[in-house]
């Protein structure tokens, strides 16, 4: 069973004269790999949150990429040499490989999920907990409550969407299949169902 640990709990607010943001997240290991899923742009959280896991930068297989917005990719640039997959293709250095529907060699489903970002991507991770759904951003707040019973969760209005209609719909789909959610700006939630 594949195991899932929030490493950075993702941030979105106004601060020092600026807005500060980074995203989620999330260390997966499934089937002997270790991949990290969105590394962020706080150079300095994530190293302390790999240190606390007791690994480096160099003991990651694979960065995923669930949409390309900075907040969410700057540190790849921590990873030099590692494979940056997105929802269907592998980087490896100047060449793309195509997959579908899982991360190769791992059980991690990919679903599309566009609507705040048209690339984005949703994996879902069977754990022991029950199917965790790393969503990002279909779902953020900045330093508000979080509500996550259904009817807020599909009515969070998104000021970067770029497409309601297909982010509604990734919203319900991911509603109907995680038991968790994890989203790019805010708490691990359970799904109620």
């Amino acid at each position: 069973m594949a195991k899932v640990k929030v490493l950075i709990e993702g941030y979105a607010h106004e601060g020092n004269g600026c807005y500060e943001a980074t995203s989620t997240t999330v260390l997966i290991e499934d089937s002997g790999k270790k991949i990290i899923v969105d590394p962020g742009c706080n150079e300095e959280l994530l190293l302390q949150a790999l240190k606390g896991e007791g690994l480096t930068p160099k003991d990651i297989d694979l960065i995923f990429l669930t949409h390309y917005h900075i907040d969410h990719v700057l540190n790849i640039r921590l990873f030099p040499g590692k494979d940056i997959l997105d929802g269907n293709i592998i980087y490896r250095g100047d060449k793309e490989f195509s997959f579908k529907e899982k991360i190769p060699g791992t059980n991690i489903e990919i679903i599309e999920t566009p609507g705040h970002a048209h690339e984005h991507t949703t994996p879902l991770v069977k754990t022991e907990k029950g199917i965790i759904a790393i969503a990002e951003d279909l779902w953020w707040w900045e330093d508000e409550k979080q509500k996550t019973d259904k009817k807020s969760l599909l009515s969070l209005k998104d000021p970067f969407v770029k497409d309601e209609a297909a982010l509604l719909k990734s919203r319900k789909i991911i509603i109907e299949k995680a038991d968790f959610i994890i989203p790019g700006h805010g708490k691990m939630f359970k799904v109620e169902k």
